[in-house]
């Protein structure tokens, strides 16, 4: 996290916000600032969305506005992550030159007057952002309250026009060096799809059926290394006129269009935005897995928390307000799960535009309003938290995870379009989340070294030395637990030949022949006598089975109904110091937490409570132990004490935890 240029330099939770002043008549900055001051704030981003504003008409410049509320920012102890206005170009520069806008899939050019409206594709755009970027940081680059640099806002644009086609082609080149070497990756002797040059490749437009699975993936890959190329010229830019700041941008969790993993080294901060759906009651979890994804993204280094509202969004059809409780839960569980920096959108809330109902720090009321009290009141918690600042999570399980795993196995075509690779990642995590175990997401063929427990619930792609590092971490003890239809592609997209998973079938020692949805009634599976644990109630599977064999393995279940009866469907192998469990089918979520259950306690691996409550969290950051109270109805019990860095007061051994509350217990000492 930056540090700040203030006299105060003892660590800080960052604290604050989006600030878009420019809306705002100059009279009520100075209100802005009084009431942030009171609510704790300590940093604001300014920036991003001003371009129409810092250059109303091609050329020109207005900073003098910038100048004036950066400098009454900083009279006020308030620090800036400055923002590279590019996400919403002025309408000017769409009308002038039509070809920076977006084209879509169905070859509609879209307009300006919104925001994302440019292509990453084109030389124009890239041209106009990079000067405007690279005139606010020579104008900025020393200014007393700049302590972060902002390029850019949520990259995510997509675009299948002549811009794009242009550099998706120099793309193809780099990556494949001649059209033969296209053709055999692509595959197109299938529907005579073979290709005389580069010349003649398009993006993945609409077409009368079903696009070539490796173009689309190639597509996804170049589109986010295009977002990536106009992040990384402002990034340098900004470096070249001498900013030593912290320089990010903006991620959005488990965001299609982007591989994070191929971003993570570019940001000197990895931060993110995160907009959980409340009415969802998986979503304390849920959230905790994108916290893990942030902080394994960074390498474990603390991350910040860019935006997310205080209250209710205002783009989901029905928007539920979080409440004082959630509200002030959302920014606490971020910081248990590592985040140095609570930020939301935005500062005061917009009268007008397309977020005048989306809810701010200041809503339209005012200060006198429970909104701005829970405000005031989390200032004063990330005031309290500062003990944590730059502290670690101790990871022992590695769950894998991959964009272009994501992007492949969710192609037409397939044997379900049931199956949903986040659905299964999530639903595996719950489980480690109710037990109090934190995650690392590791990215397939990363190092496993030092995990006691590796999950794969759905890795669609996996090549060899992915497959090399699973083996190792289970030969030196890990236990290992593989989901179905995992291991079936290379990078390209193509079928490994052979039995099924072929480059993890000698570790598994269970191979498969065939992959099928199931009838929606499901099906059954028996538990073998093998299977001491297995749950009492009947174990039910759904919308992906595989016909497998045990070639190696003991045969936990099998499938009782439908056409696979008699064949295996859980199997476990010992391997090295480790073991290996394999689920040929998506089992139903109390026999998959028994899966998981055995594996982890087969590892040793438990989590800082035992017998942890439904509904509460535990998480433990360095010496803090966090309890937060998501979703249990009433007080419940738990046999832990010491100081709530919170309240300062001394709890326990044994402290009541009410509905909707947390607590932070120093373990220093």
């Amino acid at each position: 996290m930056p540090p700040s240029p203030h006299e105060n330099t003892a660590p800080r939770v960052i604290f604050g916000g989006d600030y878009n002043p420019e809306q705002w008549p100059r009279e009520t900055w100075d209100e802005d600032v009084r009431l942030m001051v009171e609510a704790g704030v300590n940093l604001v981003t300014v920036g991003v969305f001003s371009w129409a504003t810092l250059e109303p008409s091609p050329g020109e410049r207005n900073f003098a506005w910038l100048d004036e509320i950066l400098d009454l920012l900083h009279a006020n102890g308030i620090d800036v992550d400055l923002a590279t206005p590019c996400a919403s170009p002025p309408p000017w520069l769409g009308i002038e030159h039509p070809e920076i806008l977006p084209v879509d899939q169905n070859g509609v050019r879209l307009v300006a007057g919104s925001r994302n409206q440019f292509t990453p594709a084109s030389r124009v755009y890239r041209e106009r952002s990079l000067a405007i970027a690279r005139d606010l940081a020579e104008r900025y680059v020393d200014h007393p309250a700049v302590v972060m640099w902002h390029v850019g806002n949520e990259y995510g644009q997509l675009d299948y026009g002549d811009e794009a086609a242009r550099e998706f082609r120099a793309w193809l080149t780099r990556r494949y060096g001649t059209i033969e070497a296209l053709n055999a990756a692509w595959g197109t002797a299938v529907w005579s799809q073979g290709y005389r040059s580069f010349e003649e490749v398009l993006p993945p437009r609409a077409m009368p059926y079903l696009v070539n699975p490796t173009q689309n993936l190639d597509f996804r890959r170049y589109s986010s290394d295009q977002m990536l190329a106009c992040y990384d010229e402002q990034r340098e830019a900004i470096r070249a006129v001498g900013a030593t700041q912290p320089i990010t941008t903006n991620f959005m969790g488990f965001f299609p269009h982007v591989d994070y993993w191929t971003w993570a080294d570019h940001v000197d901060v990895v931060a993110d935005d995160q907009y959980p759906d409340h009415s969802d009651a998986n979503s304390p979890a849920d959230t905790a897995l994108v916290q893990d994804l942030m902080r394994s993204l960074g390498g474990g280094r603390p991350w910040m928390l860019m935006e997310q509202a205080i209250s209710s969004t205002s783009w989901r059809e029905h928007n539920l307000p979080k409440g004082p409780a959630r509200g002030r839960l959302d920014s606490i569980q971020a910081v248990a799960r590592g985040a140095d920096g609570i930020c939301f959108f935005q500062w005061r809330q917009s009268p007008f535009g397309a977020e005048r109902h989306h809810s701010a720090l200041l809503p339209h009321a005012g200060e006198d309003t429970e909104v701005f009290r829970t405000v005031c009141r989390l200032g004063a918690d990330m005031k309290a938290l500062a003990p944590v600042v730059g502290s670690r999570i101790d990871a022992r399980v590695a769950v894998l995870f991959d964009w272009p795993s994501w992007w492949a196995a969710e192609e037409p075509g397939r044997p379900t379009a049931r199956m949903a690779t986040l659905e299964q990642l999530n639903r595996w995590y719950r489980s480690l989340w109710s037990r109090g175990i934190p995650a690392d997401v590791v990215r397939p063929g990363a190092s496993l070294e030092g995990y006691d427990a590796v999950l794969v619930p759905h890795s669609y792609i996996l090549e060899s030395d992915a497959a090399a590092e699973i083996t190792a971490a289970v030969r030196r003890g890990a236990s290992l637990v593989v989901g179905p239809y995992s291991g079936v592609a290379d990078s390209r997209g193509h079928i490994h030949q052979g039995r099924s998973p072929v480059v993890l079938t000698d570790l598994l020692g269970v191979s498969g022949e065939e992959w099928g949805g199931v009838p929606d009634e499901g099906v059954t599976l028996q538990a073998t006598a093998d299977w001491a644990g297995a749950p009492a109630s009947p174990i039910t599977a759904s919308v992906l089975a595989e016909r497998l064999r045990a070639d190696d393995a003991t045969v936990l279940a099998r499938f009782s109904s439908g056409d696979l009866t008699g064949m295996p469907a859980l199997t476990r192998r010992a391997e090295g110091e480790g073991t290996a469990w394999y689920l040929g089918a998506v089992v139903d979520d109390a026999a998959l937490d028994t899966v998981l259950a055995e594996a982890l306690a087969a590892a040793d691996v438990t989590g800082p409570v035992a017998d942890l409550p439904a509904g509460v969290e535990a998480v433990r950051r360095g010496d803090v132990l966090f309890l937060l109270n998501h979703g249990a109805p009433a007080t419940v019990t738990l046999d832990q004490g010491g100081r709530d860095l919170l309240t300062g007061a001394d709890l326990g051994p044994v402290l009541s935890l009410d509905s909707g509350d947390v607590v932070a217990l120093d373990r220093r000492g």
